[in-house]
């Protein structure tokens, strides 16, 4: 964990997707799409940069026969100081971005463990999408770095979308998991140090969407494209996928309209295709080559795509467009190129008509290869074309709008030939990658400098923690049996040279010890009181002040005091049970307002915190740093323990973060109907039959926790 290279470590997240270096397989599926691309090309850009040391692409690791072995490689070279790193999480097959939310958890400890055995930590993380965005702001919370988040497509624009086809919030609910992946955008909104956009649409429509906007933490950095790829027809050259083409054409000379995405209904090809078998005109003045992803067989497609591709060949037959429409089974990555340089040296046009564009990489690729574009009114390509001034702009539900812009272009030469020139000098001047790259450094020199990376350095007297640790709150769990409490007692002592005692508690510090003394507690060696607020090491309970200083990073209790005290239903606890990193309510659910009212009230005022809620009474509002989760991994971190080495046993809604991940988990006998019986993730966690600290016992003969334990050598 030294800092023995010059130059920044940028860590980028990207979980989902079949992630390369090579061949790209784009528009298999709907996650393998511009995003993909997006990642790996920024990877090798910034790469590139000087004052750059290394940069990580990380991605889930996928083992399955029914993909390429490229992607079960735990390491990837894509430059001499670029990597993709590939983790596991969850079971090893690939799965839908929607059905990994229950392994986050586990990728980030996986995450952390991979980055633990590495010459140094990353001095930033930048997540790409909701899921690396939940994985990014745990792991840059943890490491005290600044977190960048680029969204690509958003969870409320998203439901907002689904709702106006006519989907039912419990069928959106139930699909996409869309109230998590909502979450978990407030969540990283409300902590980014730098959110970066495509566009200004992007900011305004998208974004403004959510509580937690503050236009002010966002910036502008349109993606770049590689102009090495991409670019212009030379007289001469040879484009094999010609044949591929012509063998659909019955005039194969006449100008192509391309259209090239992945058969999404999103993408709004059928209306194209309406727009097109509905005028005669644009069938005299063109073809129509239709690019929808590759397929073997269509009735082996997902639902969506299936859907997509039997209603295109519907179209086709319903419009008799058989010798005009070319609509291609396969092409390979390194194919795409051919396509926009076959379809530019015709005199042809690209158009993009999606029903919304959050940005619109092939928009510039297909630019810069020379090809005049119509595209969507909605979303990136209206900075694009503002930019470039390359093209036309369209209602992409109306056809004739449609019609018109594609006659426009292709039926005048000088418009046409001046629309491609402005492409490749536009697409050179804004969205070149080196662009890019020289906007992203600018951007991360400008963040303030109130980041405090985590100590390096091991806490001392390191013999006195031991191999694995055993983590429990005080009540209801240690205390209430006390012959089960003193048999637990025996068990620790017996195996304390193999075992670091943790206690993880609600408690102020002081009412926590006097507990433990009344009921003859052993000093244990890490103590995390008040949620998670404050740590304290050994007997001599010595506080780790840097955990303090961690956890006071953007955190406004006065704010938030006066924000909650209008509030019915909310009375402030005690003073007793009130500390500066913790806010204590008592909760009247049948006075105040649901607790996600209360979450969104402090979002929209636009305070960090983390909002935790127990025993169905009890609110308590911390840092957005703090937890006993986060507490927990802090600690696990600084004494070189794994989490899958620590047992965790918990009982309230304040637990459940520490129970997430690798950590080994119980819930005892007389919890099981709290909160947590509701707990995502539940069969990772073992439900014990006896209760209080006889149902401890019970798990660690259930995990055999003693069994492997490494003793420490003095």
């Amino acid at each position: 964990m030294t800092n023995d290279e010059s130059g920044k470590y940028l860590l980028l997240i990207s979980v989902h997707g079949l992630i390369r270096g090579h061949d790209l397989e784009l528009g298999r599926d709907a996650d393998t799409g511009g995003q993909t691309k997006y990642v790996v090309d920024l990877a090798k850009s910034l790469a590139d940069q000087p004052g750059v040391a290394r940069v990580d692409l990380v991605t889930r690791r996928v083992i399955d026969d029914n993909v390429s072995d490229d992607y079960a490689m735990p390491i990837e070279r894509l430059s001499d100081n670029a990597s993709i790193v590939r983790i596991d999480a969850g079971p090893p097959e690939y799965l839908p971005k929607e059905s990994l939310w229950d392994h986050l958890d586990s990728f980030m400890d996986n995450l952390v463990d991979w980055l633990n055995a590495q010459r140094r930590m990353p001095d930033l993380v930048h997540s790409h999408y909701a899921d690396a965005g939940y994985v990014g702001l745990r792991l840059a919370n943890l490491l005290g770095v600044p977190l960048i988040h680029t969204g690509h497509s958003l969870g409320r624009d998203k439901r907002k979308r689904l709702l106006a086809r006519g989907l039912s919030r419990e069928e959106i609910e139930r699909t996409y998991n869309i109230e998590r992946r909502i979450d978990a955008e407030e969540e990283v909104l409300a902590n980014a140090a730098l959110v970066i956009t495509s566009t200004h649409n992007e900011i305004e429509e998208q974004y403004g969407l959510y509580n937690y906007y503050e236009p002010g933490h966002m910036q502008v950095i349109p993606p770049g494209t590689d102009l090495t790829q991409f670019h212009p027809p030379s007289p001469d050259e040879n484009i094999a996928f010609k044949t591929q083409v012509d063998r659909f054409l019955d005039n194969p000379d006449k100008p192509l309209i391309l259209a090239l995405s992945r058969p999404d209904e999103r993408k709004n090809i059928l209306t194209l295709i309406e727009a097109y078998g509905g005028s005669s005109a644009l069938q005299k003045s063109a073809n129509l080559l239709i690019v929808a992803g590759t397929r073997d067989d269509i009735r082996d497609l997902d639902t969506g795509a299936q859907n997509v591709l039997t209603n295109i060949l519907l179209l086709i037959d319903a419009y008799d467009l058989y010798g005009k429409v070319a609509i291609p089974k396969t092409h390979r990555a390194d194919e795409v190129e051919q396509i926009y340089r076959l379809v530019a040296r015709g005199g042809g046009v690209f158009i993009n008509p999606a029903l919304t564009e959050p940005f619109g990489l092939t928009l510039l690729e297909a630019a810069a290869s020379g090809l005049p574009v119509v595209a969507t009114e909605n979303g990136g390509p209206v900075d694009i074309i503002a930019n470039c001034h390359n093209g036309e702009l369209v209602d992409p539900l109306d056809q004739g709008q449609i019609a018109d812009a594609l006659l426009k272009l292709l039926r005048d030469r000088e418009v046409w030939t001046l629309a491609s020139r402005n492409g490749i000098e536009g697409v050179r001047k804004h969205y070149s990658w080196q662009a890019h790259a020289d906007s992203y450094m600018r951007a991360i020199a400008a963040l303030s400098d109130d980041y405090r990376p985590i100590p390096a350095e091991r806490l001392p007297a390191r013999s006195r923690y031991r191999d694995r640790a055993l983590f429990t709150d005080l009540d209801q769990n240690l205390i209430g049996n006390p012959p089960a409490l003193q048999r637990f007692i025996e068990v620790m002592q017996t195996n304390r040279r193999c075992v670091t005692f943790g206690i993880a508690t609600g408690r102020r510090i002081d009412k926590a010890l006097a507990v433990m003394k009344k009921h003859g507690i052993p000093a244990p060696d890490v103590l995390i009181s008040g949620l998670g607020t404050r740590i304290h090491y050994g007997k001599a309970l010595t506080e780790d002040d840097f955990w303090a200083d961690h956890i006071d990073h953007h955190w406004n209790p006065v704010r938030v005091r006066r924000e909650l005290e209008s509030l019915p239903g909310l009375k402030p606890q005690e003073r007793a049970e009130q500390s500066p990193f913790k806010l204590s309510y008592y909760y009247d659910p049948a006075k105040a307002p649901p607790v996600e009212e209360i979450v969104t009230q402090l979002r929209q005022k636009e305070l960090a915190a983390n909002v935790l809620f127990s025993f169905g009474q009890f609110l308590d509002v911390l840092p957005s740093r703090a937890s006993k989760g986060q507490a927990l991994r802090y600690v696990a971190q600084r004494l070189d323990i794994p989490m899958e080495h620590i047992l965790v046993a918990g009982g309230s809604g304040a637990d459940e973060d520490m129970m997430r991940g690798n950590t080994l988990a119980v819930v005892v006998g007389n919890r099981h109907h709290e909160e947590l019986s509701q707990l995502v993730d539940q069969d990772s966690i073992y439900r014990a039959s006896q209760p209080h600290a006889f149902g401890i016992l019970e798990a660690i003969d259930h995990y055999d926790f003693f069994r492997a334990c490494r003793m420490p050598d003095h």
